[in-house]
């Protein structure tokens, strides 16, 4: 996949998200796509299912104009990275992806933020490498084992009959646009986040995040996740911030009190009436919580 592909969004999506593309080819031949804007300390930002760096869009905006080096990749399957059929689509293979691009990049300290799946992938991150964690910001996400899924997301776990749903239909990308705000998008804001999945083959990483969820002991990316939650344990003295929309039908405040469960002093702001897009429906609140988050001396 080109690295010009950004530039080859529709002018109003363009917009939106005008920034440079960056690609990094993966040992498996993937090419992943990543934002990399703003020059300072580093805040590595990762999306969930099934969005993409364009969620980050205007978090970007504020934090590179702020001082801070912002750099949002496309997990493999998303946004302008490359969706490859034959890809190891588990949680195993996302934390190593993005240490093979923290390790291209040189990259020895960072801040991470993380949204949905990104924590997982962002946690598993992070504790195989604590030392270079600086702050933790966690959005609406999880990192932990639990059997609590929405029923909705459980039936389309479903083989055949859920990755009809969800790759034909695009009956996960498409709705998460009504169900995961609380306001509307605007236009723009929504035909952004589903240029990427526009067809059954552009949707492969959309069915198999979801397919990804480790409900058992035998699944496979079970022991995965349960490394991930242990790791917790490495982060507890790092800054941590929980910023979280309590209308979420999916990271719901179980979630947000697990996580203050690990990290007792994490600071927490809680919107009662927003949702699962938090940096959607909060929007500049938001965007400034972080950033003085980010900005505080410890």
């Amino acid at each position: 996949m080109s690295t010009a592909r950004a530039s080859q969004l529709p002018p109003d999506i363009r917009f939106e998200y005008p920034y440079a593309s960056n690609s990094l080819t993966l040992s498996n031949g993937s090419k992943m796509h990543f934002v990399d804007e703003g020059n300072g300390p580093v805040v590595l930002m990762l999306h969930g299912n099934p969005t993409w760096s364009f969620y980050y869009r205007d978090l970007i905006r504020q934090l590179s104009a702020s001082g801070y080096r912002c750099i949002a990749p496309d997990h493999i399957g998303c946004g302008l990275s490359d969706k490859p059929k034959d890809y190891n689509y588990t949680l195993e293979q996302r934390i190593e992806d993005i240490e093979s691009l923290i390790d291209h990049l040189g990259i020895s300290q960072f801040s991470l933020i993380l949204h949905d799946w990104g924590g997982a992938i962002g946690c598993g991150v992070a504790g195989r490498k604590p030392e270079a964690i600086e702050k933790l910001v966690l959005l609406n996400t999880g990192a932990f084992l639990t059997k609590r899924i929405p029923l909705r997301i459980a039936a389309i776990k479903l083989p055949y009959f859920g990755e009809a749903i969800i790759r034909g239909l695009n009956g996960f990308a498409g709705p998460a646009t009504n169900m995961a705000v609380k306001i509307p998008l605007n236009p723009a804001v929504k035909r952004g986040m589903l240029w990427p999945y526009r067809s059954w083959a552009d949707r492969v990483a959309i069915w198999n995040f979801v397919k990804d969820i480790p409900l058992h002991k035998r699944h496979p990316s079970y022991d995965t996740l349960a490394e991930v939650q242990a790791g917790l344990a490495k982060l507890v003295d790092k800054p941590v911030q929980l910023i979280w929309g309590a209308k979420d039908f999916c990271f719901n405040l179980h979630f947000h009190s697990r996580f203050q469960t690990y990290f007792p002093k994490a600071k927490s702001v809680v919107y009662p009436k927003f949702g699962h897009y938090i940096l959607e429906d909060a929007g500049k609140d938001a965007w400034q919580k972080i950033e003085d988050f980010l900005n505080e001396e410890n």
